[in-house]
């Protein structure tokens, strides 16, 4: 396996996935971050973002958010609050709360912990879209 990375994605009801993999790129706290073979140990926060992983040539993607990730002798694991495949992903609600958080996010008045919490549901809402829709390159 020295060409080959396990990626091990989970949240806290279910594993999303178990692959060896050729490459993964993670939305990490200093931004996006590709993982080779050999990458040097280290352990990141996620950022909500996409993810993708190469195999045998051909790259998928999923939608991460929050959590951690950790690399370890050519083991990457991903623990996400939430990890969705695009087939998975509900457009339409995406959808519908991106407009419903535009619209709050529009006339804030509450707390700037509240207003911080509904700028991630509108950044979780417009990457599950671009997934969703296949415009996420």
């Amino acid at each position: 396996m020295a060409n080959q990375l396990q990626l091990d994605v989970v949240t806290p009801e279910r594993r999303v996935l178990s692959e060896s993999v050729n490459a993964v790129t993670v939305p990490g706290s200093n931004g996006e971050m590709q993982l080779l073979p050999g990458h040097a140990a280290l352990i990141s926060e996620l950022k909500t973002g996409v993810l993708t992983y190469n195999q045998d040539g051909t790259n998928f993607q999923l939608h991460v958010s929050g959590g951690f990730l950790e690399v370890n002798d050519d083991r990457v694991s991903v623990l996400a609050e939430v990890a969705e495949r695009p087939e998975e992903i509900d457009a339409a609600r995406a959808r519908l709360s991106r407009e419903h958080t535009e619209k709050q996010l529009g006339s804030w008045s509450g707390t700037e912990e509240d207003f911080e919490k509904a700028q991630a549901k509108l950044e979780r809402s417009l990457v599950r879209l671009q997934l969703a829709s296949g415009s996420h390159k």
